[in-house]
């Protein structure tokens, strides 16, 4: 015990000085953190984008995915959380250690493309949030990009943490747009319990693959094991950053399920379509009344910054893992350049994008998250790889139950990427054949 408590010292957690329940709650907090900034942060443009279209565009129907897919999220977060806290080391310098540098190199290639593809689309975000309250994007996006750059430079992770966990207060605006748009609870919870889908709808098949690529997004594995291992989270605390990961995942898909409620109950009933991202905000006006939709815009600008924050962090991360370099919030520029420029590049560059280009915001959105669907069995192959290795994990490896859910999972989206391809084109397939 006595071990324990300065091996927690020196990582730099403070342990509370009282015993029982209050003690455990303040080992609680202090281990707290990965897990639910992890969890909340997935709830980023992207996912309030594709959440908004599935509501406008689907209703209630998509809501039994979201349900599904809070199991399959926790015990996918919950074994990067224990990789991170038996090996001390994040995902990227795991797959390099065990399955070479070329491998690596082409997951990390996609990573980095989805990731930059995110990142822009939290500062879409930022400037669609702040544009609804007359702020021109002009000011916002600099003065984000900015606040963001500042903070991640000159903070260390625990400053960045705590920062980060304020934010995540701010997502309650979302259940509270949610009941503010007065649905159908009966419908609500039918459409929650009882599947209903059509695999012929290509239009539903994309959706299905997008939510669930929002919902458990590549990113977060290599985020959450990267904090945890830099946390230095020790195996004998590691029962509370489960909790702490369960949570974060509870609370994802609570404020996703709100999020399709609100535009479910308004923009799906009177036919309108969200195709920007501020698109979802604006049309609440009419049906659910200006609070409920400064309530949805606010948490656009929350959603932006938090992301904005944590994508790039995690793709410093994952690549600088990958390639074996110096990287981590607690080293600083010249401990770790190259971290801290990727970093850098990734925040500036998504912001003059959003400056000085004229994409389609919503598709640059839509198409990131459905690509994190195609490229999480990939990442969900090699984990399950890694965490059943004895070699690696000792005593901590999968259960069967843990097991079956991931490869579930797995072969679940695997099978409808093979179908939205299929749908998509079958029709010049078709003309070739024939």
């Amino acid at each position: 015990m006595k071990f324990f408590f300065s091996r927690v010292r020196t990582k730099g957690l403070k342990v509370p000085s009282l015993k029982g329940t209050w003690w455990k709650l303040g080992l609680f907090v202090a281990v707290m953190g990965p897990g639910i900034i992890t969890g909340n942060v997935d709830n980023d443009i992207g996912g309030i984008a594709t959440y908004s279209s599935a509501g406008a565009s689907y209703g209630f129907k998509l809501l039994w995915i979201l349900l599904l897919s809070t199991f399959s999220l926790a015990i996918v977060q919950e074994m990067t959380a224990r990789l991170g806290t038996i090996t001390g080391k994040g995902l990227g310098a795991l797959i390099r250690e065990n399955f070479g540098f070329r491998i690596t190199f082409y997951v990390l290639l996609a990573l980095l493309l989805t990731n930059f593809a995110n990142t822009i689309s939290e500062f879409a975000g930022i400037a669609a949030g702040t544009e609804i309250f007359g702020i021109s994007r002009f000011w916002s996006v600099p003065i984000a990009a900015l606040f963001i750059w500042f903070f991640s430079m000159r903070g260390n992770y625990r400053t960045i943490e705590k920062l980060l966990l304020i934010f995540c207060l701010f997502y309650v605006a979302y259940i509270f747009a949610g009941f503010l748009a007065k649905p159908v609870w009966s419908d609500v919870i039918t459409s929650t319990l009882i599947p209903s889908f059509d695999l012929k709808d290509i239009g539903l098949v994309t959706m299905t693959i997008t939510i669930i690529g929002t919902t458990i997004a590549p990113w977060m594995q290599f985020y959450q094991q990267s904090t945890v291992a830099e946390k230095h989270i020790l195996i004998k605390q590691y029962k509370y950053e489960k909790l702490d990961t369960y949570l974060g995942s509870f609370l994802t898909n609570f404020v996703a399920f709100f999020i399709i409620v609100a535009t479910g109950a308004t923009l799906y009933k009177n036919g309108i379509r969200v195709t920007e991202a501020s698109d979802a905000a604006r049309a609440l006006v009419p049906f659910a009344g200006k609070f409920a939709s400064s309530l949805f815009a606010i948490g656009l600008i929350n959603a932006g910054v938090m992301a904005g924050f944590v994508l790039p962090i995690s793709t410093a991360y994952s690549i600088s893992e990958g390639f074996g370099w110096q990287n981590g919030m607690g080293k600083k520029f010249k401990e770790a350049p190259r971290f801290y420029a990727l970093f850098t590049i990734l925040v500036f560059v998504s912001a003059l994008v959003i400056l000085f280009t004229k994409l389609n915001l919503i598709k640059v959105m839509l198409f990131s998250q459905t690509l994190n669907g195609i490229l999480l069995p990939v990442i969900l192959f090699f984990m399950l790889k890694l965490i059943n290795d004895e070699s690696i994990m000792g005593s901590h490896i999968n259960t069967k139950y843990q097991n079956f859910v991931t490869i579930i999972t797995i072969v679940s989206v695997s099978f409808l990427t093979i179908l939205m391809l299929l749908l998509t084109f079958w029709p010049a397939i078709k003309v070739f054949i024939l």
